[in-house]
């Protein structure tokens, strides 16, 4: 019976070594590397399982930890797992941070359904195994008519210069002439270990394109080029651009302080005289700005009386007023060649005496001449007092006037 036992056992465990023997393990273990990021990927026969069932594990192990006696005769090594059970074909080692210098052993396994397949391995060393990347940062400044380039260096997982870890890392510098069509014309190289490049032997006024590549010759390390970068020379500035410079100045001078000082003077010159002004007003005028008592001055009230008294006067000759038989007869001198003098009088009026060569006394003139002249005043102030009603009358002088009479 124990027989038969051992017998089935044997049998089973042959059977479970044929099916984990029949898991195919992945393939084709490789590295994907730029600086200090590492990335593992590997391929493996998805027709050994059914789709989607498998996962992998990956591990990893510096390598004097496995070839070192002293350790192998107390215990075994340790690996460290780095992914597992993921379904992707890849894992990512950047985060364990691996000693750059050192040297690892990467394994990774199938699992499908529980089965495992054998492990398969691969050995790593970052400083001879890892690619160099390109400048971080490429910029350039004109210098007369050089160009300076400023390169900053590549750095690692930790944005640490890789200098750190390259102490003899050089940057390949190319550049060369544009021209139409974007097209390279002459081609040059310059090799140097600085962050700052002076490219020199450039032509004024003119475009010029660079790309730079980092390089290790320790182990022959090259980068990529970085994206090339284009600027144009400067020269001796000509006089004629100088003077444009100058006038530019000037009328963006006059633009921003001249002419917004000019405005606000004629602002406040405007409202000065508005509110200020310098020649006041006649004396009719202010009074009656100040008797009305309101803002907009009046030249008339409204309570005056010449507006409630004035009507329309109609001026007639003296002829048509006088009656015909009160217009005096034509004045004659008996002596037409007579002298005439005036004699000036202190009075209300002028009065007129006319003599002659011969005569030895004054004549006095006509009494009913006078009283003529007189009724006819009397006439037109009763005229006018007929026409105007409501207005004083005022007194005609008749004695006004100089009265010219022959003798």
């Amino acid at each position: 019976m124990s027989a038969v036992f051992y017998a089935f056992l044997f049998l089973w465990y042959f059977q479970t070594s044929t099916v984990r023997a029949e898991l195919k393990h992945p393939k084709n273990l490789a590295m994907i590397t730029l600086n200090t990021n590492y990335m593992l990927t590997w391929d493996w026969d998805q027709s050994s399982s059914e789709s989607g069932a498998v996962n992998f594990t990956t591990q990893y192990v510096a390598k004097y930890r496995l070839t070192s006696k002293r350790l192998s005769k107390k215990k075994s090594p340790v690996w460290i797992t780095a992914c597992e059970k993921t379904w992707r074909r890849s894992c990512d080692l950047t985060k364990f941070s691996l000693y750059y210098l050192g040297i690892y052993v990467l394994r990774v396994q199938a699992n499908v359904n529980g089965d495992v397949s054998a492990w398969e391995q691969k050995e790593f060393c970052p400083d001879t195994d890892a690619d160099l990347g390109p400048p971080n940062k490429v910029d350039l400044s004109p210098a007369g008519s050089d160009l300076d380039v400023f390169i900053s260096d590549p750095v690692t997982s930790t944005n640490i210069s890789m200098k750190e870890n390259h102490p003899e890392l050089y940057y390949h510098v190319v550049y060369w002439e544009r021209s139409a069509g974007q097209q390279a014309v002459g081609t040059q190289t310059l090799d140097s270990s600085a962050n700052i490049v002076t490219l020199p032997n450039l032509k004024p006024w003119t475009w010029y394109c660079v790309r730079v590549q980092s390089r290790y010759d320790y182990y022959n390390k090259k980068s990529i080029f970085s994206s090339p970068h284009c600027m144009q020379t400067e020269g001796a500035t000509p006089w004629w651009q100088i003077f444009m410079y100058f006038m530019a100045s000037l009328v963006t001078f006059f633009l921003v302080i001249l002419l917004p000082l000019y405005s606000c003077f004629r602002c406040y010159k405007t409202l000065k005289e508005t509110w200020f002004p310098s020649v006041l007003l006649p004396t009719p005028i202010q009074y009656l700005w100040d008797s009305t008592g309101y803002d907009i001055p009046r030249l008339v009230s409204p309570e005056s009386d010449s507006e409630l008294l004035c009507d329309r006067v109609t001026v007639e000759p003296l002829l048509h007023i006088l009656p015909p038989e009160a217009v005096p007869a034509p004045l004659s001198c008996l002596e037409p060649d007579s002298r005439h003098s005036r004699q000036d009088s202190s009075g209300s009026g002028d009065s007129g005496v006319y003599s002659t060569g011969g005569s030895s006394g004054l004549r006095q003139p006509n009494t009913s001449h006078s009283s003529t002249l007189a009724e006819v005043f009397d006439l037109v102030q009763v005229k006018i007092q007929d026409m105007a009603p409501g207005l004083k009358a005022q007194h005609v002088n008749v004695d006004e006037g100089i009265v010219d009479m022959c003798v």
